[in-house]
């Protein structure tokens, strides 16, 4: 699919870009891959990570997602965008609600009329968990950007630019996400802080984020918002995988933190079917009333329950060994 194409990645400095570029560059022979984010330091890094001798089709772009022309400057020529920038820690956001504001929904807006204007053929926007019910200030900025990116599909006109999102919920080991944090805890405390002994996240790798970004690309035709099937974890549970012989401290929920998290809200129920991996939630102005349909890559998916609901508390968990098992797979 990637085979002499050109590959835009807004934030590509971040957790995901580095193992899609990885991961991209052994299934596919790019044309080009541009990473486009405002951090100089982390293009710097990813610069020594992947040297211009063994990967001489990565091209590095400082700019900001809130800079349109400068978008559309590194945009040229563009056949498929990844837009995975964006503010993301849930605390910080309670406190610069304005900041996430520009980058979280102007800078969706940016992307969407820089690849209009480009002539994209697809864009796919990364999204997550604390987009479905928000209650905090990050999840309603990423729930903005994602009726923007998913209605954007009524607005191109001649152009053929299709738009999708991919929601998914914590990758394990992200930057930023709760193992490191853990593991950074330890080097100086005795106990393991937890926000609330039921809580529980959704889980998946950072390989399993990629690929199941890659196979959205063949699956989407615009409009859609992709959720994998992943496991669940309690946060109680990991605190014990981490360090058995250590004591858990409850230290209260951080502002606009959830006990559980949702994928598939029950009010979109008539809106979502099940495939054999993921699910798929259908623009809601669509108003889609087949209760089976296919998609590009002929997978057939059946319309869900009244009331379904995909939830982190009521989902699949992984065992202590799993958990186990996936920490260890993390590069130190």
């Amino acid at each position: 699919m990637f085979n002499n194409k050109i590959i835009f990645i807004s934030g590509g400095t971040g957790s995901f870009g580095n193992k899609f570029v990885e991961v991209v560059s052994k299934k596919y022979k790019p044309k080009k891959i541009i990473i486009f984010s405002r951090d100089e330091f982390k293009q710097f890094e990813m610069q020594t990570k992947f040297p211009t001798n063994k990967y001489p089709f990565l091209r590095f772009f400082l700019g900001d997602v809130r800079d349109l022309e400068r978008l559309k400057s590194a945009m040229s020529n563009v056949d498929y965008v990844v837009h995975a920038a964006a503010l993301k820690q849930v605390p910080s956001a309670e406190y610069n609600p304005i900041e996430f504001v520009k980058t979280n929904i102007y800078g969706a807006e940016n992307i969407i009329r820089a690849s209009i204007d480009c002539g994209v053929k697809k864009v796919l926007a990364l999204s997550t968990d604390k987009a479905a019910n928000p209650i905090n200030l990050y999840g309603a900025t990423k729930f903005a950007s994602d009726k923007i990116f998913l209605t954007a599909n009524n607005i191109v006109g001649k152009q053929k630019t299709f738009f999708s999102v991919v929601r998914y919920g914590n990758v394990l080991g992200s930057r930023g996400s709760v193992v490191p944090y853990f593991k950074k805890f330890l080097e100086k405390n005795n106990f393991l802080p937890i926000t609330h002994k039921s809580m529980t996240r959704f889980w998946i790798t950072l390989d399993q984020g990629v690929n199941f970004v890659i196979n959205s690309f063949r699956r989407m035709s615009g409009g859609e918002l992709y959720i994998p099937k992943i496991p669940s974890v309690k946060i109680t549970d990991l605190a014990k995988a981490m360090a058995p012989n250590l004591k858990q401290k409850i230290v209260g929920i951080r502002p606009g933190e959830k006990i559980h998290e949702i994928m598939c809200p029950n009010e979109t129920a008539h809106l979502t079917y099940e495939f054999k991996d993921h699910y798929l939630i259908n623009q809601s102005i669509k108003s889609e009333k087949n209760k089976k349909i296919k998609n590009k890559i002929r997978e057939v998916g059946i319309k869900v329950k009244a009331n379904f609901e995909y939830n982190s508390g009521e989902n699949k968990f992984l065992s202590l060994e799993q958990i186990k098992k996936l920490n260890k797979s993390l590069k130190n």
